[in-house]
């Protein structure tokens, strides 16, 4: 099963829409925490008395309320799929960089799956890191990568490997980490 695809996109756009998603964000995370912290100190406060307590716990429902929009409408929209990738981009490299000992036992071993592994590994760290302008990062591990896909070549396999395959990581689990 494909857990996610690498797909084309500018790092201009992704930068401008995903600026514009966190804004939307923050004011709804202010607005909600000002709001029902005031509301809060209306309802169940005192005049006069320490309301500490009350403001704390209506920034609290704020934050609740945020995450709870974010995650079951906000995601959903246009104007945050920009974020959205960016954010399982990050997941799935998290979930290979889990089982990297195993993978890099297993290009060892010359086992296609990690290779492939370690291939879209690659490529999704390369256009994170262009997608974040943060190319300093990346000249560091150019060479490596290049490496990497000279190998793919030389064997003869496709080094398009856009596509990040559930069977991969755990078929690479039973290769034993390397030191």
């Amino acid at each position: 099963m494909v857990v996610f695809e690498i797909k084309s996109l500018s790092p201009e756009t992704y930068r401008q829409q995903t600026r514009r998603s966190t804004l939307i964000v923050a004011v709804t995370f202010a607005v909600l925490a000002m709001g029902l912290a005031t509301l809060a100190v209306a309802l169940f406060g005192e005049t006069g008395a320490d309301n500490l307590k009350w403001n704390i716990a209506g920034v609290a429902a704020g934050l609740l309320v945020t995450a709870a929009l974010v995650r079951f409408v906000f995601l959903q929209q246009p104007w945050m799929s920009c974020s959205a990738y960016g954010w399982k981009l990050k997941r799935s490299l998290m979930s290979v960089t889990n089982v990297m000992h195993h993978v890099t036992a297993g290009v060892a071993a010359d086992d296609p799956e990690a290779i492939k592994l370690l291939r879209f590994y690659h490529m999704g760290l390369t256009q994170m890191h262009q997608l974040d302008g943060n190319s300093a990062s990346l000249s560091e591990v150019i060479g490596e990568i290049n490496q990497h896909r000279e190998l793919m070549e030389a064997r003869g396999m496709d080094t398009d490997q856009s596509r990040l395959d559930d069977a991969w990581l755990a078929a690479v689990k039973r290769f034993p980490a390397g030191k």
